[in-house]
């Protein structure tokens, strides 16, 4: 069993690499880099050179390619002492072509060309733009810049090499007091109350484990999960931040600052990241802090994004499978009868028509009956999840209700029933103990999918009930071109599968002994 599970996690873990790569692949080689500028106000405020500068700006950010100008190169070589003040003066001068620049710019722009081709980089001179004579267009002026495509196996490689983030105590470059970890029972922030905390000094989060009321009241920071930052859905937050982070209105509390400073106030104090210079920037920060972690997330009243889709989904499944499976014995018990009947014209009718269709009839009903058909994260109540949790379960009922009737009548139909007939067992007998137990095996393959399924959320019930939950986040990236977003809940929900399918495997190995995934010798 152990070698199987090892054989299929590698196996897996290879699958999720191959998916996660003809995604990159997909999104950075065939589609069109130029639509990440569809939505972009400032794309369209700019023109001639400094428009084609930016653009280039925007790819290496939103990671097509990499890139590099010649004033930052030449700012490199002045910093680094290798030019004199004069010399970076005259270089930093371009001309209006190659023909108009000065000895000193010919150099250096021959030296930057030079280190760049010869790194494979394609090396791009944009001659000023000038109308009237000698004057130069808005946003004209002369650039030279190099670039290059991203290679798919680098880019996948600084991917996947920087998911997880252990962290280090040389993080911070600035800091106040000696750097290292230290162990306390008493949290500061509770006041010197009995509550364990190690506590970092020099590491990226002040807090690296903690406890407090929010579920699941131990937290930790030791160790981060990155699936790649989004540009234009939550620009600079990781996608597993925004997944996991709470939402909603602002809850304020007593909190006393590290000052000693205590007032009304959301921010959450175990969150404290450190940015440099951040104390010193804002008088707000000096009253509150003693040095730069002062970047901290708030207390907010509603669940994260992936909290909102997990309860949907959790319930969903267990309505599913209380009304589903009975359901779906009583039809293959009393097959070609009126119940059957009626039974197979729901799932028929489930299966026929779109389900964006009956999604949209379900909240048109809802709504005539004084139902939400919408969320408001601010003023949640509980009949705000009916509709959404009812239009998931009406499939997965029906799949559940058509599988177990089928696979009933499958098992009803075996020659280990007629022999069981003839030693003499019972019909109810016969059902409890064989039929129903073997029936019941491929619905067991599909629980842990179908639980862990619920956090990834449901793209069309999510959209059209407004739930602010993970299934959204997708559709919200693809119409932002949003390419970080895209990959990582791409991986989010690659990883998930194959972790179900596992669990699947050892559960239908767990209920049925006559399964075994040990390889015995012959």
């Amino acid at each position: 069993m152990t070698k199987y599970l090892i054989k299929r996690l590698l196996h897996g873990l290879l699958s999720v690499v191959a998916v996660v790569g003809l995604v990159m692949m997909l999104i950075y080689s065939l589609m069109n880099r130029n639509l990440i500028f569809v939505n972009d106000p400032q794309y369209t405020k700019l023109s001639n050179n400094v428009k084609t500068v930016y653009m280039h700006q925007q790819w290496e950010a939103y990671g097509y390619i990499d890139y590099e100008n010649y004033t930052d190169f030449i700012s490199q070589l002045h910093l680094q002492g290798e030019m004199s003040d004069s010399e970076y003066e005259s270089a930093k001068i371009l001309g209006r072509d190659a023909t108009k620049d000065n000895k000193v710019t010919q150099k250096y722009v021959k030296m930057f060309t030079e280190h760049y081709e010869d790194l494979g980089w394609k090396v791009t001179r944009l001659n000023a733009i000038s109308y009237g004579g000698n004057r130069i267009a808005a946003g004209g002026d002369s650039k030279l810049l190099a670039s290059r495509d991203i290679p798919i196996f680098k880019r996948m490689w600084e991917y996947f090499s920087k998911i997880i983030k252990i962290e280090d105590v040389n993080y911070a470059k600035n800091i106040v007091g000696d750097r290292g970890l230290t162990f306390t029972l008493h949290d500061p922030i509770y006041d010197g109350s009995f509550s364990p905390a190690i506590i970092g000094n020099g590491t990226e989060h002040k807090y690296l484990l903690y406890f407090d009321s929010q579920f699941p009241y131990i937290h930790q920071n030791i160790i981060k999960i990155k699936l790649g930052t989004s540009y234009s859905v939550k620009k600079g937050i990781d996608v597993w931040d925004n997944i996991t982070t709470r939402q909603g209105s602002y809850v304020m509390r007593t909190v006393k600052f590290p000052t000693g400073l205590v007032e009304q106030s959301a921010d959450d104090l175990h969150t404290a990241r450190y940015i440099e210079g951040s104390r010193d920037a804002l008088a707000m920060n000096r009253d509150r802090f003693v040095d730069d972690y002062t970047n901290v997330d708030t207390y907010k009243n509603s669940m994260s994004r992936i909290g909102f889709s997990f309860v949907i989904g959790i319930i969903s499944v267990l309505i599913a499978y209380v009304i589903g499976i009975p359901v779906g014995v009583i039809m293959a018990r009393k097959k070609d009868k009126l119940v059957d009947k009626i039974g197979t014209i729901y799932v028929i009718f489930i299966i026929a028509v779109p389900s964006l269709a009956y999604i949209f009839l379900f909240k048109a009903i809802g709504g005539k009956l004084g139902l939400p058909t919408t969320f408001i994260t601010e003023r949640l109540t509980t009949s705000m999840y009916i509709l959404p949790i009812i239009s998931l379960s009406l499939p997965s009922i029906a799949g559940l209700m058509r599988w177990m009737r089928r696979y009933m009548i499958d098992q009803m139909n075996s020659d280990y029933v007629k022999f069981a007939r003839s030693g003499g067992l019972t019909e109810n007998e016969i059902f409890s103990k064989h039929i129903l137990k073997n029936a019941a095996i491929p619905i067991i393959h599909g629980i842990p999918g179908s639980i862990l399924g619920s956090l990834t959320g449901a793209i069309i019930t999510e959209r059209v009930y407004v739930v602010p939950g993970a299934g959204n986040l997708l559709t919200t990236a693809i119409n932002n071109y949003d390419n970080g977003v895209i990959v990582g809940v791409t991986l989010f929900y690659a990883m998930l599968s194959i972790i179900s399918i596992i669990l699947g495997d050892i559960l239908m190995a767990t209920v049925d002994p006559r399964i075994s995934y040990t390889t015995k010798s012959r």
